[in-house]
């Protein structure tokens, strides 16, 4: 704990306790405001020794830096082992506590000081900031640094904040076979010593901590033209990447050039490489100059569709945003964490809606982003989109749906608030202003308003330091033919006096011409649209035509009756798809009954010929199944659902449909007929036509199998080993035994979750839904406190995502009220910070509605 500092001017004293009784833990916010004003004109010269079957890594350092006035300096630096340090020439013993080391104030001056390190810290395949990857396929060797958002510290002594920008210079001595990629370009290669070479960067512009990066390894370099982006893969699957992903390095130099335009702003570093990493905890982390790619984010493990391969763009483009938004102007403290990731998904499907017009790129943000904003936003462990982080220890909390999805579909109301040439010709100015620097969430709105030349600060406040979000409603009547009344209202969802914003499409839908489409501001609690009086009586009336606002816009009841009986109807595909999604929101929200939604899907998905529509709609139909319905409705609906997916499965014209049925079926087979036909496909007696499975196709229906018991699947599970002795396929079959439904087998996963730290994070990560399998939440419901109990160690030592994928699994892998109750027991128990009440909050959301859902509509 600290004691707050009541003068902005102080930093750290000479007597380093009157400002902290002890060196705090983790980075309070005050130690890095007053880092920031004392500090300046930042240079690290790093250099580490990698070695094969390496356990921990020697490493030297310089830090040279300037200050206003001689006084104590706090580095941050944990989890390692410093040997020596020297000060401005001087040998030093450096006090080290709470994972700072401090710098008395009569070591240093003002104006240039110079301090050096020598260190050793540790390399692990898990839970560290230097992360070794072992490939079984041919036995070599990977080590890749990863230290958002604040673990450099864990690799060496630094000022471990985003806005202490820092010049980075980087050596590696490592196996000369090795490849070594880093945000810049290799500068010299020497020899050192027997086998071993010397790699040497050049010196990086200004970044924060968390964006510099190296992977070092047997890498490939997949061959690209001169100027293209470099792609750079494991040797074992160099030959699967040339074949696979040559499109990567062409979007990647597409998306540079259409950015670069947009942006008014060249490409911000001296080059721009793409690593793919296996088993990498995100799906990408946009280092300067060098963005790692999870590689199953690009070299897919199961047959892909074409919907896949777009969202592969979007990885790319997403990362490749960063380099402007996110590196070259960062965040200055990660509560502003949405400046770049909000930006970075939104602009994503901005560069891709450019680069390819055909692909109805803003119904594919509808149905892969709102979905999960709306999700989160409506719980009661909801946060705003600016969130405030008062230590980095607690950076890892403000990561989620509501930065990568709430963000950017706000983003996509602003611009259609302000128009496109104004929001473009904001962004331009906010880059331009603070290139190299940091900002905060106000430049940006600022930098809009002056644009725009209007004031935004209440739709700012509302959207970004609000939680929650709107629920619109209309309420319309006709007289004969014509219109007599709409109005608008709107509530919060959870309840709050809070009155949003909101600028929409309105659109009045008719059975036999054109809809009338209407835009609309919205920003008290009510509003008469009487211009829409003697209209056409509509159909149905629908508030977010083209799903430019963001909220929950639920049909009214006689437009939900007669959207039903016109569903099927509706040829344009963007606004089928909001209305579906909103249907659907209708059940989770208890006004639709789950049988009655099942009911019309299966009249009219047959016929559905969109990819990611029927995805989405196979995927809610899971949910329903085996969530929503009880027990015996599920079993008197599955075997049609069974029936379609296997007809769909081998008779759509589609390849990608045929895909997308498969997985269906996968999914939602557990009748004997319906386990049958995952058999046949293992055994090869039924076949996906003109779709050939890949090895995780398989494993998933293996997974599948012993999940519910199949007399068989202990034998099958033995033959696909036998088959798959890859890397992977040891991993694969890790996951699929967690499926197993056996006490005794649920016991020993748990306990290697919990303590077996060699066990890969990705691994564990994977087998989560695997052990909590939905037909197994009787099985599983005694871990249910064990895995909330757990949670603050979690927090503490796994990656950024994994708290959140734990706590979905194990919860979401419940359905009774008795497990509600218990997880509402632990929330007055047990002594939890807020952070993890608002994650176990957002988790148990999905659990009351199925609750909730089930009283409702019982039969």
């Amino acid at each position: 704990m600290y004691i707050r500092i009541i003068s902005a001017s102080l930093f750290m004293s000479s007597a380093l306790i009157s400002v902290f009784a002890q060196a705090p833990l983790g980075i309070p916010r005050e130690l890095a405001r007053q880092r920031a004003v004392a500090i300046s004109d930042l240079r690290y010269h790093v250099a580490f020794v990698l070695t094969r079957n390496a356990e921990k890594t020697s490493g030297e350092e310089e830090v040279r830096f300037k200050l206003n006035s001689p006084q104590a300096v706090l580095l941050d630096f944990r989890d390692g082992q410093l040997i020596s340090a020297s000060v401005n020439g001087a040998i030093v013993a450096l006090k080290s506590e709470n994972g700072h080391l401090a710098v008395p104030a009569e070591k240093v001056r003002a104006g240039e000081n110079t301090i050096q390190f020598r260190f050793v810290v540790p390399i692990a395949a898990a839970g560290k900031p230097l992360t070794r990857f072992d490939d079984h396929d041919d036995n070599t060797q990977y080590i890749y640094s990863l230290f958002v958002p604040m673990d450099a510290s864990m690799a060496f002594p630094c000022f471990d904040q985003p806005d202490l920008k820092g010049r980075f210079r980087l050596d590696i001595t490592a196996p000369a076979e090795w490849t070594v990629v880093s945000n810049t370009a290799v500068q010299s290669v020497s020899a050192a010593g027997a086998e071993q070479t010397r790699t040497q960067f050049a010196e990086t512009p200004p970044l924060p901590t968390y964006l510099f990066a190296f992977a070092a390894g047997s890498f490939r370099k997949l061959p690209v033209a001169a100027g293209m982006p470099g792609l750079y893969v494991r040797k074992s699957k160099f030959e699967r990447a040339q074949a696979e992903a040559p499109e990567v390095p062409q979007i990647a130099s597409r998306g540079m050039d259409y950015l670069s335009q947009f942006f008014a702003q060249p490409f911000p570093f001296s080059k721009y490489d793409m690593v793919l990493i296996p088993g990498l905890a995100y799906g990408g982390m946009e280092h300067a100059g060098a963005t790692f790619l999870r590689e199953e984010s690009v070299l897919f493990r199961t047959a892909p569709t074409h919907s896949d391969l777009l969202n592969r763009d979007i990885i790319v483009l997403h990362e490749l945003t960063h380099q402007w938004f996110g590196d070259l102007v960062t965040m200055r403290w990660f509560d502003d964490l949405w400046l770049k990731e909000g930006f970075a998904q939104y602009m994503a499907y901005q560069t891709l809606a450019a680069l390819e017009p055909k692909e109805n790129v803003w119904k594919r943000f509808y149905e892969s982003i709102k979905p999960d904003a709306y999700a989160i936003d409506s719980t009661k462990g909801t946060t705003p989109i600016y969130q405030e982080i008062p230590n980095l220890d607690d950076a890892k909390s403000a990561y989620g749906a509501i930065v990568y999805s709430k963000a950017p579909a706000v983003l996509k109301q602003l611009a259609f608030v302000l128009g496109e040439d104004n929001f473009r010709g904001g962004l331009r100015l906010y880059l331009r202003e603070h290139a190299y620097g940091n900002a905060e969430w106000n430049d940006l709105v600022h930098a809009f308003e002056r644009v725009a030349g209007r004031p935004l600060g209440n739709w700012a406040e509302v959207w970004i330091r609000h939680r929650g979000m709107p629920q619109i409603d209309i309420s319309w009547s006709c007289m004969g033919d014509r219109l007599s009344d709409v109005s608008l209202s709107q509530h919060d969802v959870l309840g709050t006096a809070t009155l949003w914003p909101v600028a929409m499409q309105l659109g009045l839908n008719y059975a036999n011409r054109e809809p009338r489409l209407l835009r609309v501001e919205l920003n008290g609690k009510d509003l008469p649209l009487q211009g829409l009086n003697g209209a056409p009586c509509p159909s149905f009336i629908f508030a977010n035509e083209e799903d430019y606002a963001y909220g929950r816009f639920l049909l009214d009841p006689r437009s939900r009756e007669n959207v039903g009986r016109q569903l099927g109807g509706t040829h344009d595909l963007f606004r089928r798809s909001l209305l579906w999604g909103s249907l659907w929101e209708s059940v989770r929200n208890a006004q639709l009954s789950p049988a009655d939604y099942l009911h019309l899907m299966l009249g009219l998905l047959p016929n559905e010929s969109d990819e990611t529509l029927s995805r989405s709609l196979l995927a809610h139909s899971a949910t329903a199944l085996h969530r929503y319905l009880s027990p015996s409705m599920r079993q008197a609906n599955v075997f049609q659902f069974e029936t379609l997916a296997a007809d769909r499965m081998l008779h759509s014209e589609n390849p990608d449909l045929r895909i997308a049925w498969f997985r269906s079926l996968e999914g939602i087979a557990e009748t004997p007929q319906g386990l049958a036909k995952l058999k046949a496909m293992l055994n090869g007696q039924l076949m996906v036509p003109g779709i050939e499975l890949r090895p995780l196709d398989r494993w998933n229906l293996v997974t599948a199998l012993l999940a519910h018991a199949d007399p068989e699947a202990d034998s099958l599970f033995a033959a696909e080993k036998q088959r798959d002795k890859s890397g992977d396929g040891q991993k694969f079959a890790y996951v699929a035994e967690s499926a197993r439904p056996q006490a005794a087998v649920k016991k020993r996963y748990f306990d290697d979750f919990l303590h077996n730290p060699s066990r890969q994070e990705d691994w564990i990560e994977q087998s989560l839904y695997a052990f909590n399998y939905w037909n197994q939440s009787e099985l599983t419901a005694p871990y249910l406190g064990g895995a909330l109990e757990a949670l603050p160690r979690i927090k503490r030592e796994r990656k950024i995502f994994f708290l959140v994928d734990w706590l979905t699994a194990f919860i979401d892998g419940q359905e009774s009220a008795m497990a509600q109750a218990r997880v509402y027991g632990f929330l007055q128990s047990a002594q939890t910070d807020d952070d993890l009440r608002l994650k176990i909050l957002q988790a148990v959301d999905e659990l009351d509605r199925t609750v909730t859902i089930r009283r409702k509509f019982p039969n």
